[in-house]
């Protein structure tokens, strides 16, 4: 057994948390003692403890390696705590409780990367990722490739790893088959569904120039955008200003991801890059085909003409084209809902994956 430290201050819940309690949790069935280190103001805080996990409570910023006290601060929490390994994400805690997990002498420093974007070059980057991380693990080969894309020089390829995210299949076997009522109240025709954070990368302002160009074809349909965030304002003005208000229903944020998948006939992703598109899998193991571009991580989750479609990134038309193909075709969308959930099931398990996880860290 060892006693194993996930460390995220981050003060919003997104996927790198809500990946960070899962992965917790798998890890405490797999005997290990766990500890949360977390901002006390932050969701990830309440949920851990609503979980009957250890929590310790700690403010980092992205300077807070330069703080003596909080750098001393967070050795004496890792040699108090007798922790032998601790796993983090984001730029802010792997700075920090990189070297001060190094100081503290860990036996295992891990750094989760799910950003598929590169890394900088300079001094910081340098020292963690060649004397205090000790396993580096990419979310898909395409955010590795961008790990190493600046830092290869320094980066020792044995403690360079690949795993993908997994999925709770067991929640959606025995979740039932409840449907979203607003989805269900309000659309028309084939329903299309996207779900993320509403800001540039996730690229929900191609899903316009989309709906724009089916409607020009005369296809009816509805598509459903669920999420919030700082381009919802612009989002709202362009569905407005094209005439899809009828075509396009914005949701805000959606707490149910399953009863949302339930509902929807098609998934569209029109991010410009992704890690590893966790939403994507989500939509595949409740039978839902996807069409998105043929960028970053994407082809890592998606076969083309079997489990969906890949769009060339940014041609909207062939896009477009491609939900034109499942829209007049409903066995193509039973055929690879089919197939989806097979190859989640296959591929994407969570139990597999955080038992890979463990044997790259622990054994």
């Amino acid at each position: 057994m060892n006693k194993i430290c996930f460390f995220n201050t981050i003060v919003f819940w997104g996927g790198g948390e809500k990946l960070h309690l899962e992965t917790a949790l798998e890890f405490k069935k797999l005997g290990h003692e766990i500890i949360i280190c977390s901002n006390s103001k932050a969701p990830l805080y309440d949920k851990s403890k609503s979980h009957d996990l250890d929590v310790f409570s700690l403010k980092v910023l992205n300077l807070s390696f330069l703080n003596p006290f909080k750098l001393f601060k967070c050795i004496r929490f890792f040699k108090n705590n007798n922790i032998d390994t601790v796993i983090f994400s984001s730029s802010q805690d792997s700075k920090l409780a990189g070297i001060a997990a190094r100081f503290a002498g860990l036996k295992n420093i891990v750094y989760l990367r799910g950003l598929a974007a590169p890394i900088k070059s300079n001094i910081v980057n340098r020292y963690l990722f060649k004397f205090c991380f000790t396993h580096i693990v990419a979310n898909s080969e395409e955010t590795k490739r961008m790990i190493l894309k600046n830092l290869s020089s320094v980066i020792s390829k044995d403690k360079l790893y690949t795993i993908y995210h997994g999925i709770d299949v067991s929640k959606i076997i025995s979740s039932n088959d409840t449907k979203l009522k607003e989805v269900i109240e309000n659309s028309k025709g084939i329903i299309l569904g996207n779900a993320g954070r509403l800001t540039a990368q996730k690229g929900q302002k191609y899903l316009i120039d989309i709906a724009k160009k089916l409607k020009n074809k005369n296809l009816e349909f509805t598509l459903f955008i669920a999420g919030t965030g700082d381009m919802e304002s612009e989002l709202k003005q362009l569905i407005i200003e094209n005439g899809l208000n009828e075509e396009i229903i914005m949701l805000g944020f959606i707490d149910d991801m399953n009863a949302f998948m339930n509902s929807i006939d098609v998934f569209l992703l029109t991010s410009e890059w992704e890690g590893f598109g966790f939403v994507l899998v989500e939509a595949m193991a409740r039978k839902v085909p996807v069409v998105c571009f043929d960028i970053s991580s994407n082809p890592e989750i998606i076969k083309d003409k079997e489990t969906g479609f890949l769009a060339p990134f940014p041609d909207t038309s062939k896009f477009a084209n491609h939900v034109l193909t499942l829209a007049n075709d409903s066995s193509l969308i039973q055929e690879m809902g089919e197939a989806s959930k097979k190859r989640v099931f296959n591929n994407f398990i969570i139990e597999d994956r955080i038992k890979e996880l463990n044997d790259v860290i622990i054994n």
